[in-house]
């Protein structure tokens, strides 16, 4: 478990797990720089469980803490949670079955309900596929791994390199991709966590860049099932756009990845906000198709983004009607 600032719903996280049927394991937990009470309860716990580590350090990010508490662990499997979560009572006990009878499973994930702010129970009917071939073909289009429900063996982690820095906020749905292609990973129909659903929770703040990332890890994906280079290799941080035809060999990549991601943020407002209409003036403007950009204008104003909209429409009148067409003074 990473922790960022998870005073609210920290205490509840840690007693789920620590009350779980199975308990044979120890419990890592990295303090990732919290400005609040975080790390003083972090300690008390600590010192009330014995099975508890605590590392604190500065700020450094998720991906970051991940990876390092990858490498402290020194057990075969390897269970993951986030601060705000709550484990269900036999979530250690049933994935450890499973996996002690599936040797070839290595990453093993649950559904799950929800939880709102104020701790209210929200039922959760959506199902994640099951079985490998289900999970590799839903990984085309989506993450279908809630990643805090995770138990994964540590040895083909390792074999992946951990996760990547850059493809922050959407580092569970790369690492999924890139372990699909040589291991097997599944899920369980059981639902053995409640997932804290929240406005400022980070997947509703960061949508477009993990929808960007997201966009990215896939053609990463595509690439190397082509017997190509993974074109994102050994980088740091996701290059622009416009680099993609390079980075590829491949004309009119660029202009296809935009496309792909507009389609995979239109419908969030935090996104329709300011980064993705950029994304979608830039599309119209090196001469992408308008798609359903009107439509997206609409809902801009729907949402009380009555600028970003008139932007969006200025852009598509722009695109239907150029400079070169236009009628010259009479």
């Amino acid at each position: 478990m990473s922790v960022r600032n998870g005073e609210p719903y920290l205490a509840n996280a840690i007693d789920s797990v620590l009350g779980q049927t199975e308990g044979r394991f120890r419990f890592l937990i990295v303090n990732d720089g919290s400005t609040d009470n975080s790390a003083a309860m972090l300690d008390r716990f600590a010192r009330q469980d014995r099975r508890i580590r605590i590392y604190h350090r500065e700020n450094q990010g998720l991906v970051a803490s991940l990876n390092f508490l990858l490498e402290q662990a020194d057990t075969p499997l390897i269970a993951r949670m986030d601060a705000d979560d709550i484990s269900l009572p036999e979530r250690f006990a049933r994935q450890m079955a499973f996996l002690d009878v599936n040797p070839d499973i290595s990453v093993l994930g649950t559904n799950n309900h929800e939880l709102d702010e104020q701790g209210r129970f929200r039922v959760n009917r959506h199902c994640y596929p099951e079985t490998h071939d289900d999970i590799c073909t839903a990984l085309l289009s989506c993450n279908p791994i809630s990643h805090p429900t995770t138990m994964m063996r540590r040895d083909a982690m390792l074999a992946m390199n951990g996760y990547r820095a850059q493809f922050r906020h959407c580092e569970d749905y790369d690492l999924w991709l890139r372990l699909s292609q040589h291991y097997r990973l599944a899920n369980l129909p059981d639902r053995l966590l409640l997932y804290r659903r929240s406005p400022g929770q980070v997947t509703e703040r960061h949508n477009f860049a993990s929808s960007l990332g997201s966009a990215y890890a896939l053609l990463a994906a595509r690439e190397r099932l082509a017997g190509r280079p993974d074109p994102f290799a050994g980088m740091t941080a996701l290059p622009p756009i416009d680099a993609l035809d390079g980075l590829t060999g491949q004309p009119g990549m660029g202009q296809a990845m935009r496309t792909e991601i507009i389609d995979r943020v239109k419908y969030s407002r935090s996104a329709l906000a300011d980064p993705a209409l950029k994304l979608m003036v830039e599309h119209l403007h090196s001469g992408g198709e308008p798609l359903d950009l009107w439509r997206t204008a609409g809902r801009m104003v729907k949402l009380g983004l009555a600028g970003q909209a008139t932007r969006l429409a200025l852009a598509l009148l722009r695109h239907a009607h150029p400079p070169s067409l236009r009628a010259g003074p009479v």
